[in-house]
């Protein structure tokens, strides 16, 4: 019988711990979970000690970086993002050169990622209303998979060129945003994208589906989209 973390289910619930650390200052921090690979949080200035407003719920978007990718190769993508709408930004960096659901299954780096929400939510109230898992190419498919297997804790999923899907179980609804170049020369648009999206808004998902002519990178306009996408909401 298989386990719900085998499944790609994460153990962090929304609420279950109230905050009890301080928050840390602005800038990036590393949250400490792992002596090597850790997790960055880049904390705008708005949510510093000084100008976080107590109490009140704060939006955070998950990064995940490409194949042989780190934080910092993606943190310069949406850092500014980040200062302008007042969002928190965590970017785990995998065990390995990529994802562990890519080379064989869910397990050490679903673990990880369960411990940074954790650390995080013991400094900030996380706003369940805008809690986005977002990934470039491996991280892509990374944050989709994940993403629409705990769609009870993510509430968007933006996807930069992934690749491919590997869901075992369904939970929630969050909305999707897939992005992708008509040219990649690495991941062709009909078999990721495209299928993706037509097999989620069949299954009553709410997607949105961006192609742009390029090749297998991340766009800064279609950031720009995929951030209007993730604060459209926000007060």
């Amino acid at each position: 019988m298989f386990t719900p973390t085998l499944m790609g289910r994460l153990s962090f619930r929304h609420g279950s711990v109230a905050p009890s650390l301080p928050p840390l200052p602005a800038g990036r921090n590393l949250l400490g979970i792992a002596p090597e690979r850790d997790t960055v949080l880049y904390v705008p200035q708005s949510l510093t000690p000084e100008n976080l407003v107590p109490g009140k719920p704060v939006p955070m978007l998950v990064m995940f970086h490409g194949a042989g990718g780190f934080p910092e190769k993606v943190l310069p993508f949406l850092e500014e993002h980040a200062e302008q709408h007042g969002f928190l930004l965590m970017v785990p960096h995998s065990m390995l050169p990529t994802w562990d659901i890519v080379i064989g299954g869910n397990g050490p780096d679903l673990e990880r990622l369960d411990a940074a929400l954790a650390a995080v939510a013991a400094r900030y109230a996380i706003d369940p209303a805008h809690l986005g898992f977002a990934g470039f190419s491996d991280g892509g498919s990374y944050a989709l998979s994940t993403g629409i297997t705990n769609g009870d804790i993510a509430s968007h999923v933006i996807v930069f060129s992934g690749g491919f899907m590997s869901v075992f179980m369904q939970e929630g609804s969050p909305r999707v945003f897939i992005s992708h170049g008509l040219i990649d020369e690495q991941l062709p648009i009909d078999t990721s994208a495209r299928k993706h999206a037509t097999n989620l808004k069949a299954a009553g998902y709410d997607v949105e589906l961006i192609e742009f002519n390029g090749l297998h990178i991340i766009h800064p306009p279609v950031v720009q989209m995929a951030v209007d996408f993730f604060t459209r909401d926000l007060t």
